[in-house]
């Protein structure tokens, strides 16, 4: 039988209603990219971290473990605790309220941790602020993803869901051009940073006024037929029968599950769940988080000076962009996979090239020569390149398409919580293991590419294409592993209309 063919066009308001939403992510990575820069700011060390100011000022120190403290590095990932705690209450509100009074909630807890943050005076004044900007986050990154691959065409899905990555990216490339700024205003640059968090929490909150409420939302809620006047609104036509159909089918099915974080322990669910939880796992440690975070930090120990160290920030952080919108144009069309393995490949190259170099030629108390540094550049931006156009975006994409609705939410919550706790565990840990490993942390992510790509071809099946109510009879009953998951009884309550 054919395929269904839902009809859509791009409206302005459509298209309007992507990029507002896409906010979310914005305010995600300007808080990636924001924190790493202020931590290397002599003036936020002086007021909150005075030992390890004294420490950069010994110029014998060892060079792996200068900035090795737990609380420099709880201030960092103390927003990812509070981010995964946060998610299953954000999954809650996406299921009884709906995706777009989460995503009203989300700006204003991150307002009220920049506000926080900017005016903080004391450790715990800027612990609290993180902890607010962390319920923000884990609110947004639930309902964002979710939001945007509900409204999105089937054909532009995964474009449409990227955006929120390209937000992502966008708002660590400001992020480090505001620190770039501000790390010359003294004493209270490092104020503005934080505090600029606030701006695209602003635009967010007066972008959740106007966006629609997912169709697949309203419809789950009990409200068809502004269900159906938001699916018509949202695909710029009002031939939406067929789609719509579908969305009731899938709810009638959801309607029916009382309990979907139960649900999400019957082996049906587990397709869908272990591949959530491993792209994010995944995702943590190519690496990523380590560089970006710490990018200004990582280039001071490898012999930058404080400003060249923030401006090979900036530099990366272009790449990030740059690189975002290749996923954009080819994850519709060579699929997810490629992408993937592609990218396994090129991260590879990179991350052993790194620890060869730093291995070879940067000792505990020296710095690089300028040749050797600028390789270390090339390379981390050849590592950022290749992250940004798979496991970056496609992380958060194949889990918000994947579940069927009944446990939507609550198995994207999970994605979410696992990428905050491994993100957490990351940015908790890498300066130690810096301190500890040296250059062999590069060869310790190395290792975790290598799993990742054979994952990639055993467990990954293509999703480029599929409705995402119609994934598990397309996709996860004829994958040669998870097929084992079904049968005919059990799956008779999965089957669509």
């Amino acid at each position: 039988m054919a395929d269904p063919v839902f009809k859509s066009k791009i409206t302005p308001y459509v298209f309007a209603s992507w990029i507002l939403a896409a906010f979310g992510g914005l305010m995600f990575g300007y808080d990636i990219g924001i924190s790493g820069g202020v931590t290397g700011m002599d003036d936020f060390l002086i007021k909150f971290f005075p030992r390890i100011y004294e420490r950069k000022l010994h110029a014998a120190e060892n060079n792996y473990c200068k900035y090795d403290d737990q609380m420099l590095q709880l201030f960092t990932s103390s927003l990812y605790l509070a981010a995964l705690v946060s998610s299953f209450f954000a999954s809650k509100a996406c299921n009884v309220l709906g995706r777009k009074p989460t995503i009203l909630m989300a700006s204003t807890f991150f307002m009220a941790g920049a506000a926080l943050s900017a005016a903080a005076q004391v450790g715990w004044m800027l612990i609290l602020g993180r902890i607010l900007f962390g319920v923000g986050v884990g609110f947004g990154n639930e309902a964002v993803p979710l939001f945007l691959t509900e409204i999105a065409p089937v054909h532009l899905r995964g474009a449409v869901n990227i955006l929120f990555q390209l937000a992502v990216t966008i708002g660590i490339f400001i992020a480090n051009l505001v620190n770039y700024g501000t790390s010359t205003m003294h004493p209270n640059g490092w104020r503005f940073s934080l505090g600029g968090a606030a701006v695209p929490a602003v635009v967010l909150f007066a972008g959740s006024l106007i966006i629609t409420e997912s169709p697949a939302s309203l419809v789950e809620r009990k409200r068809e037929e502004e269900g159906k006047a938001a699916l018509k609104k949202i695909r710029g036509v009002d031939e939406v029968d067929a789609e719509f159909e579908e969305i009731l089918s899938a709810c009638e099915i959801a309607s029916k599950i009382k309990q979907p974080f139960k649900k999400l322990m019957k082996k049906q669910s587990l397709p869908p769940l272990v591949i959530a939880v491993a792209l994010q796992v995944f995702q943590q440690f190519t690496g990523i988080n380590a560089i970006m975070f710490y990018a200004p930090v990582l280039f001071q120990t490898l012999g930058f000076k404080s400003d060249a160290s923030l401006l090979s920030s900036v530099i990366t952080g272009l790449v990030n962009v740059g690189s975002t919108f290749v996923a954009i144009f080819l994850v519709d069309k060579v699929g997810r996979r490629k992408l993937l393995l592609q990218a396994c490949c090129q991260m590879l190259i990179s991350q052993v090239t790194i620890g060869v170099i730093l291995h070879l030629k940067l000792s505990e108390t020296g710095s690089l020569d300028k040749g050797l540094a600028a390789v270390v550049v090339v390379m981390v931006c050849t590592f950022v390149m290749s992250f940004a156009w798979s496991w970056g975006p496609l992380g958060w994409l194949i889990p918000s398409e994947t579940f069927p609705l009944e446990t939507r939410t609550a198995g994207f919550a999970f994605a979410v919580s696992s990428n905050m706790l491994f993100t957490f565990v990351i940015a908790q840990m890498f300066l130690s293991m810096m301190c500890h490993m040296k250059a062999y942390i590069f060869f310790f992510f190395s290792a975790w590419i290598v799993v990742m790509g054979l994952f990639v071809i055993v467990l990954l099946p293509e999703t480029k294409g599929i409705p995402i109510d119609s994934m598990v009879e397309r996709v996860w009953k004829k994958h040669p592993v998870w097929k084992n998951c079904f049968d005919d009884d059990d799956s008779k309550e999965y089957e669509m209309a």
